[in-house]
């Protein structure tokens, strides 16, 4: 602590909070090591070579190391078949691609868990008019309430599969800018067994945030199709951008020409020279992950020791690596974020304010110093200036210099009492 000023009140707080963390953070150990013997062996039974980081031009036909990339990511996973590529702009991009990919005019698809994260929104339809989304091309999407506690209604969902017949159902794992909490593995296979048991729907899940966390892989859970970015966990803070599509590789395939076009799908894409990165990435994900759920461990314990409520517990099974603390008032939302800006390894000096962010309905404040622009799996935080002015923070490349900057937000904070 000799290089930072904290006061005595605050670092007694955090030794608390580190002691009383031991057993949380030895189980994340223990997940981390699984599944990062879930990825060496994945690279090892695909034959990852330096051959397969060469970049490829043009069309990218006959890209081995493209090909590989999909393999060993298909392997981790325990799908069938994968779709990762740099060429994703964003999760929300990646997302609308395996929505777009598998559904046509004419379906319906019931989202299981609550209205949905809102940069997808436009995607959907539930904002914007005659931008292209799926409400624009004849494909409905209906949601299930969540129950005042933020839980899945699985009463709801079985009743509404058996009323009606839906193409797909749609899952988010991560809570989003909501208190509600994530769903583990265990909720996300319920909701598949009644999908699978009430209706011939197709399963697809937002993994954004969730990946590595657990022992368990959506395969695992009865996912059919999944995907997420990959400048959040499974880039291993590395991979500079892009995403991944995974599942059943009929689905995955369709995916595919709409990333590209019908009838070519995966077999173009130049790699450009960020195959590296993201096969470097994907080997440091586990690990990465792992500092990043403990940094989310301790921040609610600092915060819990602050008088604060937060969700999850410090105590709570984690299903992502978000944490949201409930700071009540503008003052204090924007002192936090600032105060972690000020740790950041990358433009500490920067000052953030809130802004109109584009796909949010109200203003944001943001606050990530990072190596890569926008990784979530780097420290940051992020929030909706809106009742209840909570904040949402991710990431951490490393523990030791994460807990840095939650200290530094948790000071402003608590200057301002």
């Amino acid at each position: 602590m000799s290089f930072f000023n904290f006061s005595e009140q605050l670092q007694k707080i955090s030794e608390t909070a580190l002691s009383d963390c031991k057993e949380q953070f030895a189980e994340i150990d223990r997940i981390t090591e699984f599944n990062q013997q879930r990825v060496l062996k994945a690279f090892i039974d695909n034959g990852v070579s330096e051959a397969h980081f060469s970049g490829s031009t043009g069309y990218g036909y006959g890209d081995r190391g493209r090909e590989v990339l999909d393999e060993v990511t298909a392997q981790i996973f325990g799908a069938e078949d994968a779709l990762i590529r740099h060429s994703f702009a964003s999760g929300t991009h990646t997302l609308s691609v395996m929505l777009f990919g598998v559904l046509r005019p004419g379906d319906t698809v019931l989202c299981a868990t609550g209205v949905p994260y809102d940069t997808i929104h436009s995607v959907i339809g539930l904002s914007g008019e005659g931008m292209g989304s799926l409400k624009d091309f004849g494909i409905d999407f209906e949601i299930v309430d969540l129950k005042p506690d933020g839980t899945v209604d699985f009463d709801e969902l079985k009743k509404r599969l058996c009323e009606k017949e839906y193409k797909a159902v749609y899952i988010q794992r991560s809570r989003g800018y909501t208190l509600r909490p994530s769903l583990v593995a265990g909720e996300i296979k319920a909701i598949c067994d009644i999908v699978k048991e009430n209706s011939k729907a197709i399963t697809m899940l937002d993994n954004c945030y969730g990946e590595f966390t657990e022992y368990e892989t959506p395969t695992d859970c009865g996912v059919d199709l999944f995907a997420g970015s990959l400048i959040k966990n499974p880039g291993g803070g590395i991979a500079k951008c892009g995403g991944y599509i995974a599942g059943k590789k009929d689905l995955v395939e369709l995916c595919s020409y709409r990333l590209t076009t019908p009838g070519i799908g995966k077999e173009v894409g130049a790699t450009l020279g960020n195959s590296r990165d993201i096969f470097m990435g994907l080997f440091n994900a586990p690990h990465v992950t792992g500092e990043a759920l403990k940094t989310a461990v301790f921040t609610a314990s600092v915060f819990e020791g602050l008088g604060y409520e937060v969700s999850p517990s410090s105590k709570d099974k984690r299903a992502d690596i978000i944490q949201s603390i409930k700071l009540c008032t503008r003052e204090k939302l924007i002192a936090f974020c600032q105060g972690l800006q000020s740790g950041s390894v990358v433009d500490s000096y920067v000052v953030p304010e809130p802004w109109p962010m584009p796909g949010y309905d109200s203003d944001v404040i943001m606050a990530a110093g990072a190596f890569t622009n926008g990784s979530s799996i780097e420290l940051s935080a992020d929030a909706p200036l809106r009742e209840p002015f909570a904040v949402w923070l991710q990431g951490g490349l490393n523990f030791h210099s994460a807990k840095i900057g939650v200290l530094l937000g948790a000071q402003r904070v608590m200057d301002i009492n």
